[in-house]
């Protein structure tokens, strides 16, 4: 029987999901609390918003790397902001609503 790696990827994304979930629901409300006021998200969207986005976009090895990026941006002293996942090249920037031409 062939195998086409689709099992595989829908188990990779599972994995990556369920890994995504904990970080969301106990590590991240931990460091919160540890952290008090400093302790909270400095970009948006927050950084695992941005793993999600950045692995669906880019798949599990581009996107995870660039989600790590992210983490080890966010430290106390950086500014944080607005930091979107890069658009893929030769991809439409999206319009914001009501923007529309």
């Amino acid at each position: 029987m062939k195998q086409d790696g689709k099992g595989l990827r829908t188990l990779r994304d599972g994995i990556f999901a369920g890994l995504l979930l904990v970080y969301k629901r106990a590590l991240s409300p931990a460091m919160h609390a540890l952290g008090g006021a400093s302790g909270a998200c400095r970009y948006q969207p927050t950084c695992s918003e941005y793993a999600a986005i950045a692995v669906s976009e880019y798949g599990l090895l581009r996107g995870g790397a660039m989600a790590l990026g992210r983490l080890l941006r966010c430290h106390p002293l950086c500014r944080g902001g607005f930091d979107p996942v890069p658009a893929r090249r030769g991809a439409k920037p999206a319009v914001p609503a009501g923007q529309a031409h």
